[in-house]
């Protein structure tokens, strides 16, 4: 049986978060800390492995070796972890594109590679179970635009207005372009998410997602 809500016989297992007396709050702090950081790479590789649906409290709590109790006092539901597991992963994905872009020699180019960056990363089960598979559904499509939005449509807006300022892109309107350019990759990889031939399609998408930008006058 799965654990749904936060029984009160769990929340009274819940240890006193105030540090006790001759413990140093510091040492509290990093115990809290090291407990949290835990619980959200059980579920990094749990929600990856498995997916959401199949993966029960008890499972996250076992994985990270601390009790439900400890659980409940980080994250008040699963779906709590799950989005917070969806904030990392966004996170890794960004810092994965940055990288990636580094060497580009524009802002047209630093699009695209940053764009084949993230197709990449969608050929890995886990990010793919938990960024497109299970995150639309676990936490609605407000919230899953929200935080998609929050992490990469500043970066994708300022890359258009620079490509725009130097004459590389015609962009009129960069904050609706960016968020248009954010649904072309979320649609791509559903594309590579449900593909029998995933490497063929994220090539097909990443061409596709150039020829998007040089229809907007990118030298590519």
């Amino acid at each position: 049986m799965r654990t749904r809500g936060t029984p009160r016989a769990i929340q009274r297992d819940v240890a006193d978060p105030t540090p006790s007396a001759g413990q140093p709050s510091s040492l509290r702090a990093e115990q809290v800390a090291q407990t949290r950081a835990a619980l959200v790479a059980a579920g990094r590789r749990l929600f990856g492995q498995r997916g959401y649906a199949e993966t029960s409290v008890e499972d996250l709590a076992r994985e990270a070796r601390v009790t439900i109790g400890a659980l409940y006092h980080h994250f008040p539901t699963k779906t709590a972890l799950f989005e917070t597991v969806f904030e990392a992963v966004h996170m890794e994905l960004l810092a994965a594109s940055a990288r990636a872009a580094e060497d580009a020699a524009d802002e047209v180019e630093l699009l695209a590679l940053g764009t084949e960056a993230f197709l990449d990363a969608v050929l890995e089960r886990d990010v793919q179970q938990i960024i497109i598979v299970d995150a639309p559904a676990v936490l609605g499509l407000a919230r899953f635009t929200e935080l998609d939005e929050r992490y990469a449509f500043a970066a994708i807006s300022e890359a258009l207005r620079a490509a725009d300022a130097a004459g590389q892109l015609r962009v009129n309107d960069p904050d609706t372009l960016a968020r248009l350019l954010l649904g072309a990759m979320t649609r791509g990889a559903m594309l590579i998410a449900s593909s029998p031939e995933p490497a063929q399609t994220r090539h097909a998408v990443a061409r596709s997602f150039r020829d998007l930008l040089a229809g907007l006058g990118g030298r590519l």
